[in-house]
């Protein structure tokens, strides 16, 4: 089995150290590492035996000889490494050496435990949907999509815009806000929550539209199918505005079209019994624990 292995955290001993015992522990198995370029040129005077290593570059490498991606890091991170599987099909596997986790929820202490489920398939595929958008100057060319979020908002002032949005061809609502949000239900534990949006489970056919620091009060975040096509045009004082595909941002000009419809394809996340969606939220939220005792 070939392994892909992405990651950017290599600052600390403690970061090389994951890397090192990740690698060792597929060795061990019998699987072939395969290590993303600018990784494996970072790691290579500091762990021994990585020079042998074959290297990918980009998601060209994704269609065909690798089985499995492993993100290192935070959940930044992985959203960067589902940048490299796009359409392929290939499974993602997450480890947690940053701060919350919700995508990569994998402990660091658990790399061992977890590549033995992996060898003994103990695990399930957990299906997530992602966002395609479509502008008339193609912005985003080829990476045009998102897995948490498409976020439209402000630029360089403090006023705020007008985020006007059709829903499948009725006309919804025009947010008077600072932007407005467009996540998954794997987004909605990201920008989505801290703007008041829902937690929604990951298999829900939905998307959510969450406007950030609205004006009116009475606008509240909106779940909505997530097979209708979702059309925002931007207006305010600004000749151009910001359009965000998780990390990814570029200017877009005051009254262009974004349409925003679900991708074709699917993201598959291995998970085990004890990582699912909803045990990953009661630790990370600290639901059922009362910090007065």
């Amino acid at each position: 089995m070939n392994i892909a292995i992405y990651g950017k955290k290599t600052s600390s001993k403690e970061d090389l150290l994951d890397f090192e015992t990740l690698i060792a522990v597929i060795q061990k198995h019998g699987w072939n590492p395969i290590l993303e370029c600018n990784l494996k040129n970072i790691i290579r005077t500091k762990i021994s035996g990585i020079d042998e290593l074959e290297i990918f570059s980009s998601h060209l490498d994704f269609q065909a000889g690798i089985d499995l991606v492993i993100s290192v890091g935070g959940d930044g991170t992985f959203i960067k490494t589902v940048g490299f599987i796009r359409d392929s099909g290939v499974p993602i596997l997450g480890i947690n050496t940053g701060r919350l986790g919700f995508l990569a929820n994998i402990r660091r202490d658990e790399i061992e435990e977890t590549m033995e489920l992996i060898h003994q398939k103990n695990y399930v595929f957990e299906v997530r949907s992602l966002l395609s958008v479509e502008t008339k100057n193609k912005i985003f060319g080829e990476d045009n999509f998102a897995l948490n979020e498409v976020t439209v908002h402000k630029k360089d002032t403090a006023s705020m815009i007008t985020v006007n949005a059709t829903l499948g061809d009725e006309y919804l609502n025009s947010y008077w806000a600072d932007g407005l949000i467009v996540a998954t239900p794997t987004g909605s534990t990201a920008y989505s929550l801290s703007c008041g949006g829902p937690i929604i489970t990951p298999g829900c056919h939905v998307h959510i539209l969450t406007p950030i620091a609205a004006h009116n009060l009475n606008v509240r975040p909106m779940v909505v199918p997530d097979n209708l096509e979702i059309k925002l045009t931007v207006e305010g004082r600004e000749k151009s505005y910001l359009v965000s595909l998780d990390s990814k941002t570029k200017n877009i000009a005051a009254g262009e079209e974004i349409i925003i419809r679900k991708a074709d394809f699917m993201l598959n996340v291995i998970k085990f019994k004890d990582n699912s969606f909803l045990s990953t939220i009661r630790k990370k939220m600290l639901w059922g624990i009362d910090q007065r005792n």
